[in-house]
């Protein structure tokens, strides 16, 4: 009965001091960067630089997984634009689906771009 109790005592100061452990956090993390190692504005940055380039909507996706929320279609490019907005940065993409590219970017809440920007 004894060897129990001091088996369970042992154990609750083992997982006891475990909480005191302070957490192991990766560099990045503290300076508000994620597992690619940019920032969210690194990141707009880098869209906005491969806007109009064929694929980049693949890098879009990449960055912003899961923070997109469509506002809207226009018509322009190949076919239909998607407008899509990043709630946690402020940010609206134009996105053109039949080429996979990214055709505009504008700071805010944007329903419908120009013609001219999403042509």
């Amino acid at each position: 009965m004894k060897f129990r109790s001091a088996i369970m005592i042992a154990a609750m100061v083992t997982f006891g001091s475990l909480s005191t452990i302070p957490s192991i956090t990766p560099a990045h993390a503290a300076e508000g960067k994620d597992a690619t190692g940019l920032t969210s504005q690194q990141k707009i940055d880098l869209v906005t630089k491969n806007k109009g380039v064929f694929g980049n909507g693949d890098q879009l996706r990449r960055f912003f997984f899961g923070d997109l929320a469509p506002l809207g279609v226009q018509p322009g490019g190949a076919g239909m634009i998607v407008t899509l907005y990043n709630k946690a940065n402020n940010i609206t993409f134009a996105y053109c689906a039949d080429f996979d590219v990214v055709v505009a970017v504008k700071k805010g809440k944007v329903t419908t771009f120009p013609a001219a920007e999403v042509k």
